[in-house]
């Protein structure tokens, strides 16, 4: 029943919101992918064969590649991490440092976690970024006695970690849902998040 009023909210808010309000959350959601701990990569230096691999990111967010040896590589871009490969080539090259490609091809290190009053806690791996919304439902959504007044977003970021609170009743109610939407209650997930629904 919870799960079925769920979709129907989404069917709402598809449409009753106003187009800026999906504008932003598709901008979100094409929002540049930066490297995860476990995330495969593709790394490709054009014409050299012995430098055209896939390698995964290191539990301590490093890749090892030849001829450039340990590098960080969490928290990059793909083409930040493409010139931070050039920059440690370029001592292995006479001339030009021939073109390097960098492609995230498993992005399996975004993962986060979802506890409490949901149908199904659990971990969940994605593949691609998601809002708060979208990671209560992958866990089947709020049970009946859930309170969407005051989920819970646990976050590290560096050595700190910060507690974010996020309201979805408004959306799960009715009628503001659309307002509720172009608010800030529907944050994006980031890696290593652990959402709790009390």
């Amino acid at each position: 029943m919870l799960m079925r009023s769920l979709n129907a909210v989404l069917c709402v808010l598809l449409m009753v919101a106003p187009p800026a309000v999906f504008a932003q959350a598709a901008s979100t959601q094409v929002a540049a992918y930066r490297i995860n701990p476990g995330d495969q990569l593709e790394i490709y230096v054009w014409g050299d064969e012995r430098l055209q691999r896939q390698v995964k990111v290191l539990p301590d967010g490093t890749i090892a590649f030849p001829l450039v040896g340990q590098l960080k590589a969490q928290g990059y871009l793909p083409q930040e991490l493409e010139s931070a490969i050039s920059s440690r080539l370029k001592n292995q090259y006479r001339g030009e440092v021939p073109q390097v490609t960098v492609s995230v091809v498993s992005p399996s290190g975004m993962q986060f976690s979802v506890l409490g009053k949901v149908r199904s806690p659990g971990s969940f791996t994605p593949g691609r970024y998601v809002n708060v919304l979208e990671a209560l439902s992958m866990a089947g959504g709020p049970n009946e006695f859930a309170n969407l007044d005051n989920i819970l977003i646990i976050r590290k970021v560096g050595d700190q970690v910060r507690s974010i609170h996020v309201g979805l009743a408004p959306i799960f109610k009715g009628g503001g849902g659309a307002a509720a939407v172009a608010r800030d209650n529907l944050l994006e997930i980031e890696t290593g998040d652990t959402i709790i629904v009390p």
